[in-house]
């Protein structure tokens, strides 16, 4: 394998060093879980020390260097995935790929995801063909490989030789990179929100806790739909609804540290499908999530609150309540000022939601 280390322009790194290549460095350390701690784009001690163990094991000289030597093995267990602005043109550089090879690369790529409009083969990837490169691995996915070796012409093959079959292998672990970044529904799995009264912060989750045991003593059914809410699922929420509503264009969208999320597809249409798609999946309708909120500083609960008959509950004073119709924590302001003396209040116009002070 004989591929183009040089169109990395990796630099040289030891102790003392900082920047995006060191954090890239780090972030491929702790991919092999060697321990460095945080990462923060500089080359310290301890940096040093995971550097020399990588070295060692892998039967290089163990001088906390990270220059040719290093990085060639690096690049043999995943570095490459990890280089610091690293474009999918610089990838296809390193790869081999020549203007030539890119243009039928681009061609091959329309023909098997079908896209349209499709790209033109100017050998040019810029970002239009990443983002065809996207959609191509989404619409075949684990067939890739074998529908882009099959598309590739015999010119390419030749050139590239014994490296295609390593080149398309990293090609497409790329390309499904690039897919699990693009929204879409499949973003819902992350950042779990909780159902939990224990991750409300004190003292609202004892205030609520004393008002669910009332609730639960006087024979009222509940079921807790929401507490705690990440800021990263509420950004998520948030900005898919706003891009579905047009307030937002999907390119506008700020980035936030740890969501790497990437709200363009390849056409418009197909940005508006997938955050469609997330809304659904998070079941919230067209109102966006506030970006911060009474959820994300874990002090709401949204819960489902009903009974049969009267509800005979106590205060927090001991006072024995009874309330009848309507039977739903949602609608029955007599069971809103008893939720208040206990400290948790009613948002009125959002059905299940209750918090520190009614926002």
């Amino acid at each position: 394998m004989a591929f183009k280390v040089s169109a990395l322009n990796l630099p040289v790194l030891k102790r003392g060093s900082t920047g995006a290549a060191v954090g890239a460095w780090q972030r491929f350390l702790v991919d092999l879980n060697y321990p460095i701690g945080a990462v923060d784009n500089g080359f310290g001690a301890v940096t040093d020390k995971a550097t020399r163990d990588f070295q060692q094991k892998n039967g290089l000289t163990a001088d906390g260097i990270v220059g040719p030597g290093t990085y060639a093995k690096a690049l043999s267990q995943g570095f490459i995935y990890r280089v610091a602005g690293l474009t999918a043109a610089k990838l296809l550089d390193y790869l081999n790929f020549g203007r030539a090879e890119v243009g039928d690369l681009q061609r091959s790529l329309t023909a098997i995801g079908r896209l349209n409009p499709p790209l033109i083969g100017d050998g040019d990837f810029g970002i239009r063909s990443t983002r065809g490169l996207a959609e191509a691995y989404k619409i075949v996915d684990v067939a890739f490989p074998a529908r882009l070796e099959q598309q590739l012409s015999a010119t390419t093959k030749q050139k590239l030789g014994a490296d295609l079959a390593p080149a398309l292998d990293i090609l497409t672990e790329y390309a499904r990179r690039l897919r699990g970044r693009l929204s879409g529904a499949q973003w819902v799995r992350f950042f779990p929100g909780s159902q939990s009264i224990d991750d409300l912060v004190s003292p609202f989750r004892q205030r609520v806790q004393a008002f669910e045991k009332a609730l639960k003593d006087a024979g009222a059914a509940i079921e807790v739909t929401a507490t705690f809410r990440p800021p990263e699922r509420a950004y998520l929420m948030h900005y898919a609804v706003a891009i579905n509503n047009r307030d937002i264009a999907p390119e506008d969208v700020p980035a936030m540290p740890g969501v790497d999320i990437d709200w363009v597809q390849y056409t418009d249409a197909i940005s508006l499908q997938a955050v469609r798609q997330m809304i659904e999946a998070y079941d919230i309708g067209s109102n966006p999530a506030a970006l911060r909120s009474r959820h994300t500083l874990a002090l709401a609960i949204d819960w489902i609150i009903e009974w049969q008959g009267n509800l005979n509950i106590k205060d927090a004073a001991g006072r024995v309540v009874s309330i009848g119709a309507p039977r739903s924590g949602n609608d029955n302001s007599r069971l809103w000022k008893i939720g208040a003396s206990y400290g948790v209040y009613k948002l009125e116009y959002d059905p299940p939601h209750w918090s520190i002070d009614g926002y």
